[in-house]
């Protein structure tokens, strides 16, 4: 229990006060005793008006694991000892890890009735968060006095990708009723594998007719094909010091491997193997590519561990690895960053070696703000500096797309919270051409 400042400015008030008096009348001597005492009682009363921490009943239900980019509820409930009068709380959170801060939280307590209290838990980075403790203070009726009491509380869970968004915008692709703008479940294509017979209609194309068949039908009949089952999928993620750069919220490691989860599960729904595999200065993780829909949770424990790291680059050593690794032509989906030409060169080398076994699909970020600078009006000299840094950022970035377009990669340039679909379009138009 310690007093508030209210109950120090009272206090601090009779020192003039009874300067005043003294100086007015010298048998006022006494004023200041007795008002020091007056207010030192008014204080003990509201000392023993203030609830007791025993007297509150409380309960939390703490989140068990967390989702990179969503916010997590941590729900309170809490109710007070006082029959008739309500009660003001203050909660502070104690936190340990890479999530943003919780504010100071005031609420305000019914007579006799319990209240829920939720608040968002919005992680930064992957890794574990841990809520240390939970700092509550109150106030008398009076507010002279305060109470204060920490509750332990040392409650940790993991932050992962976010697996949840992968299953959500999955539903919604699989889905046959999916939304204008997704594409609905259909493995039809222009591939090698041959699917059914159906009669020609105009605008089919010709060369699709099966005339063997047209004449035992006596009838037009084209031949449907599939795409063709069974690539070999790798994704490559740059865990170098570019990708740990928030964007969005979140690093753009977060972004890159929550759209190469997506990519994955459906990847292996269409009957394709995935593996992964991740490199900075060094070869960190390399997963193997497996089959199936139940291959996805390996491929999930293997992403959680991708950690942030702060050195270069290395891509000679990282696709040179790769290469050896691989005993087929593949899909190599590659997410990483670059700044300039100047930087790309050894990146540019290292993939045009890379892409005369395989087929890759180069996905960098699209940077709104580079973009925002580079064409809105300047209003000052410094805008017009801006416009030029940026301008020329953007044709640097183009000239790398071009020179990777030459040697027969694919690029995808998106922002963070599209890239996962523009993903998926492409590794469809792929199939569908069958070009792995």
């Amino acid at each position: 229990m310690q007093p508030t400042h209210r109950a120090i400015g009272l206090l601090a008030i009779g020192v003039p006060l009874s300067l005043a008096a003294v100086l007015f009348d010298e048998r006022l001597w006494f004023f200041g005793f007795v008002y020091l005492a007056a207010v030192l009682v008014l204080i003990g009363l509201d000392c023993l008006l203030t609830p007791a921490w025993q007297d509150f009943s409380h309960r939390f239900n703490a989140p068990k694991i967390g989702f990179i980019g969503d916010s997590e509820t941590f729900e309170l409930t809490i109710m007070s000892p006082h029959p008739q009068r309500t009660t003001q709380l203050t909660i502070l959170f104690d936190l340990n890890g890479d999530i943003a801060p919780i504010a100071e939280l005031t609420v305000v307590l019914p007579p006799r009735l319990e209240k829920t209290v939720r608040i968002d838990l919005t992680a930064e980075r992957r890794g574990n968060i841990e809520i240390e403790r939970l700092w509550f203070r109150w106030e008398g009726p009076v507010k002279l006095a305060r109470s204060t009491k920490t509750i332990d509380v040392f409650h940790t869970f993991a932050v992962v990708p976010n697996v949840r968004s992968v299953r959500k915008q999955a539903l919604r692709f699989f889905s046959h009723d999916a939304f204008f703008g997704m594409k609905s479940q259909n493995q039809q294509g222009d591939g090698s594998e041959f699917s059914a017979l159906r009669e020609y209609v105009p605008g089919l194309d010709h060369r699709s007719i099966d005339w063997k068949q047209s004449a035992r039908h006596r009838a037009l009949v084209c031949k449907e094909f599939e795409a063709e089952r069974n690539h070999q999928i790798i994704i490559a993620f740059d865990t170098g010091h570019l990708m740990s750069e928030p964007f969005d919220g979140i690093p753009k490691l977060d972004h890159a491997i929550n759209a190469g989860l997506l990519m994955a599960y459906l990847s292996l729904r269409f009957g394709d193997r995935v593996g992964l595999f991740g490199f900075d200065a060094n070869v960190n993780h390399y997963a193997e590519p497996v089959s199936g829909t139940h291959g996805f949770q390996l491929l999930q424990r293997v992403s959680a561990d991708f950690d942030y790291h702060y050195e270069e680059t290395n891509f000679t050593l990282g696709l040179a690895d790769l290469m050896g690794r691989l005993n087929r032509r593949s899909l190599i989906i590659i997410f990483t960053d670059f700044v300039d030409t100047t930087t790309a060169e050894l990146m540019i080398d290292s993939i045009g070696r890379l892409s005369k076994r395989h087929l890759i699909l180069f996905v960098s970020l699209k940077d709104p703000a580079l973009h925002a600078l580079s064409n809105n009006q300047p209003e000052s000299t410094r805008d017009i500096a801006r416009a030029v840094v940026a301008d020329g950022i953007l044709k640097e970035r183009q000239m790398v797309f071009e020179r990777l377009r030459r040697l027969g990669a694919h690029c995808l340039e998106a922002p963070g919270r599209l890239i996962s679909i523009d993903l998926v379009n492409h590794y469809l138009a792929i199939k569908r051409q069958e070009l792995i």
